[in-house]
């Protein structure tokens, strides 16, 4: 196993439970216990769990994103297949509204087109799309730490002054059920409004975001036109997905 399937296999035994051990990560990773507490330590560094005694312990909970870093080297080769997939859907000449996150940001370095004109909620995706040429538009607002995406009044008055033939969102969660979710109240605002002035929306979602519920509600999925996913979707699923409505697009 690579050492990020391995890192993303722990992320995701936590997500299920409180904590976790390092006899119980070497039985189900197949991985030595040296391994396992190199990764643990290399986890903890990036804030993406707490290392205890024995084990470690999540530290994401609804209302607490893990560090944008720590994401950055989770089921990267997933993200990109997503974003490829996503950039294939843009048609010449749109506007398009680019959501922050990991994925957003690997969709903006495959957002090549210098017809389209891009509105992105995140300076990283802003200085990629930059530096392709791309024509941008960037709307106001505080700029979080970490994140550095957009946040606060004067970004939610720059979105709804706007119209968007297309939204690129992330997500910090997505059920079939409860929708498009996020890690709090103010991040999912702006998504909200991003969907809300949007004639079609695209949802990227990786598979570590499939089945999640996070705090903050961004929208329902029959707001979704399409839904772009590494997770495999289970039978129950694809009937629940056929009732909907919704493309979900498997990479």
């Amino acid at each position: 196993m690579r050492t990020e399937e391995r890192r993303e296999g722990i992320l995701h035994l936590l997500e299920t439970g409180e904590s976790v051990t390092v006899a119980e990560l070497v039985e189900k990773l197949g991985a030595s216990e040296a391994t396992v507490r190199r990764d643990l330590v290399q986890l903890d560094q990036q804030g993406a769990l707490r290392r205890t005694h024995g084990g470690a312990r999540r530290l994401a909970l609804r209302g607490v994103t893990t560090p944008f870093a720590a994401r950055t080297g989770i089921n990267t080769q997933g993200k990109r297949r997503i974003a490829a997939a996503a950039a294939g859907m843009l048609a010449h000449g749109e506007s398009v509204v680019l959501d922050g996150g990991t994925t957003c940001l690997e969709m903006a370095h495959r957002i090549t087109d210098p017809s389209l004109r891009v509105v992105p909620l995140s300076l990283r995706s802003a200085t990629v799309l930059g530096d392709a040429g791309t024509q941008i538009t960037m709307c106001g607002g505080d700029i979080r730490p970490d994140e550095l995406s957009a946040t606060g009044a004067r970004a939610l008055s720059s979105i709804s002054a706007m119209r968007f033939d297309t939204a690129i969102m992330s997500c910090q969660g997505f059920t079939l059920s409860e929708g498009v979710t996020s890690y709090d109240g103010e991040d999912a605002a702006i998504k909200a409004a991003a969907v809300r002035y949007s004639g079609r929306v695209i949802l990227l979602c990786d598979r570590t975001k499939w089945g999640r519920i996070a705090f903050g509600w961004v929208a329902d999925t029959r707001d979704l036109a399409t839904v772009v996913t590494d997770h495999v979707l289970t039978q129950d699923e694809w009937e629940s997905v056929a009732e909907l409505g919704l493309e979900v697009v498997m990479v």
